[in-house]
């Protein structure tokens, strides 16, 4: 169960290709008191106002146009450090030992249980610098 003290008026931003993922990952957020928002894609989060506040990010690591992988690069490189959870359901040794190198906070194989998906979420608030943003 996550610390309702750390959700409060946070957002949880999930982009996945998979229309079915983002509800399950929306519904199950949204019932534990977390405010989550869904995208299909990587380009449709870039240009949302839900950027700036969002304080964690789930993302497919296999979608079409930009991957997981590329939209947690072009965030860094934008200065926008936003905590992030990578989920694939094709692993790589490769795409995992880059992505946690590189400052994602977790790398889940799908299909992921709750309580896994549900830890690496409360770490990542846990974690995440105090005015939402970092280098």
């Amino acid at each position: 169960m996550l610390n309702s003290a750390l959700t409060q008026g946070l957002v949880v931003s999930i982009v996945d290709d998979d229309p079915s993922v983002c509800e399950g990952l929306q519904d199950l957020l949204n019932s534990l008191g977390v405010m989550a928002e869904t995208f299909q894609g990587a380009d449709a989060f870039l240009q949302s106002d839900r950027l700036d506040q969002t304080a964690c990010l789930i993302a497919d690591v296999q979608m079409p146009g930009m991957t997981g992988l590329e939209l947690y690069d072009h965030l860094v490189k934008s200065g926008r450090k936003v905590p992030t959870i990578l989920i694939t359901a094709y692993p790589k040794d490769a795409d995992r030992a880059y992505a946690m190198r590189s400052g994602v906070q977790c790398y889940l194989l799908k299909p992921f249980s709750e309580q896994d998906l549900l830890a690496c979420v409360e770490r990542t608030l846990v974690s995440r610098p105090a005015a939402g943003h970092c280098c």
